[in-house]
This record gives structure tokens, C-alpha cells and sequence, in this order.
């Protein structure tokens, strides 16, 4: 299958036979509209065929940004009990996060990407006057076990019948055995802008470039329509050859 990732695209990629699949964007600390998205996607799986299976997938970056990372946090380990088959993936700014956790020094500039409302959601604010080690180290101690193993579990990519989902994206023309974590969390244009020839035979959902409204550009799909900015939340959802979006607006 890996050897075959880069070769003629598929002209209608499927969900699995008997799936619907809601794969859900950039929450970014935005716990109210993550409420209210699996609200509606609630009301949206109510009118489900009973034989019909569901799916979670969220694309990344939990933190960061948003008033209450702490809280989506909380929430999605509480998602992972109720639906033990959804997916969580890693994003870039779950990167910088464990990555300032384990190198401050070298990491600091986390704090400036929305690193520090992330602190103070779990009660370990930032002050000037302190350095990074010491940052690090509130840091840590104010940080459940629990969510550490949950951001220590993140995957990079997953796989749904003609479908693939990660964060940011895919280097064009290399197979996904030989992706570097790097372009699969922080990719943009290069992706974006990818010929029909370098694209990938399954249809990539991605989130981490916020748009205005979802994009379905046929070989790709981008759902973050920055959650943290517009206060708007958004899932695509996948059910045989169709796709749909829905929209949590607060």
C-alpha cells in the first residue's frame, strides 16, 4: 500500500462500506465550541441508521491559542471512553508543547505561539521575571498524568478506506513510509500547491491552515476554520462518496 501512495489519484474516494466518519479541526483551546460541535455532531448521529458504525477523528492542536486548553483536554479524554475507536492525532503546537517541556531553553518561542494561555489554563502562568527551566517545571507539576500519556499518545497519521488524515499535510512525491514528522505537523504551500502527479492516491483531510470556511479541493480536504479567531469549529463528514461539513458557531 506505502509503495503505492503516489500513484494515479482516485477519481471518488470512499469511506469504509457501513462508516460515517466525523473528522474535526484546530480546537485550539476553544473548549465552549468543541461543546457544541459534538453536540450537533450528537443530533447528527441520532438520525444514524442503527447498523450504521461512527468514527471520531481530530486532526490536532488541542492547545494553544484558546482560553481553556485544560478543559479540551479534560474533554477529550472523557471522548475517549464514550468512543473507543476515535482517533486522536498530534498536531504541531502539541509538538512545541512537549518539546518546550523537554528543551525550555531551546523551545521558548512556544510561549509566544499561544504557549502561555496554555499555562494559564492549567494554572502555571508564565511570568517575565521567570525563566524557562522554571516555566517548565510549573509546567509539569500542573499537568495531570493523564493528559501528559494522553499528548505522549498522539498519532501522525490514519487511514479510513480512500481516505488518509494528519495535521498539516504530506511532502508531494514522497511516500508516507519517508515522511518526515516535521511536514506532516507544519506543511503548508508546498502541500497546498502540490501537482497532480505528486498527490497521494487517498484523499488527505488536514487541518492546521485555517480558512474561512471548510475547503474540499477534491484530492484534499481542509476543515480548521480557526477555531481561536472566528470562534467557529468545524467537522467534514464522510459517509460512502460523500462528504459534508458541519459548523459549531459561537
Amino acid at each position: 500500500m506505502l509503495k503505492k501512495l503516489f500513484e494515479k489519484p482516485q477519481k471518488t474516494a470512499a469511506a469504509p462500506a457501513g462508516k460515517r466518519i466525523y473528522a474535526i479541526g484546530d480546537i485550539h483551546g476553544c473548549a465552549a465550541a468543541l461543546d457544541r460541535l459534538m453536540a450537533l455532531i450528537a443530533e447528527d448521529t441520532a438520525m444514524t441508521d442503527d447498523n450504521l458504525q461512527t468514527q471520531l477523528v481530530f486532526l490536532g492542536d488541542y492547545v494553544d491559542r484558546g482560553p481553556d486548553s485544560k478543559g479540551v483536554v479534560d474533554r477529550l479524554l472523557t471522548i475517549a471512553q464514550t468512543h473507543p475507536n476515535a482517533v486522536f492525532l498530534k498536531g504541531n503546537h502539541e509538538a512545541a508543547m512537549l518539546d518546550f517541556l523537554s528543551d525550555p531553553a531551546d523551545m521558548r518561542h512556544w510561549l509566544d505561539w499561544g504557549g502561555r494561555k496554555t499555562l494559564h489554563s492549567y494554572g502555571a502562568t508564565a511570568h517575565p521575571k521567570d525563566g524557562c527551566d522554571a516555566i517548565a517545571a510549573a509546567f509539569a507539576q500542573a499537568m495531570p498524568d493523564e493528559h501528559l500519556r494522553f499528548f505522549q499518545s498522539l498519532r501522525l497519521h490514519h487511514i479510513e478506506g480512500d481516505y488518509l488524515f494528519v495535521h498539516a499535510g504530506l511532502r508531494p512525491g514522497r511516500a508516507l513510509k519517508d515522511q518526515r514528522e516535521e511536514d506532516l505537523l507544519w506543511i503548508r504551500k508546498r502541500f497546498h500547491s502540490a501537482k497532480a502527479h505528486e498527490r497521494p492516491t487517498h484523499t488527505v483531510v488536514h487541518g492546521h491552515h485555517p480558512v474561512a470556511k471548510p475547503v474540499d479541493a477534491g484530492w484534499r480536504i481542509g476543515v480548521d476554520t480557526g477555531a481561536c479567531y472566528s470562534g467557529r469549529l468545524s467537522a467534514v463528514v464522510l459517509e460512502g462518496q460523500s462528504r459534508r461539513f458541519i459548523t459549531a458557531a459561537l
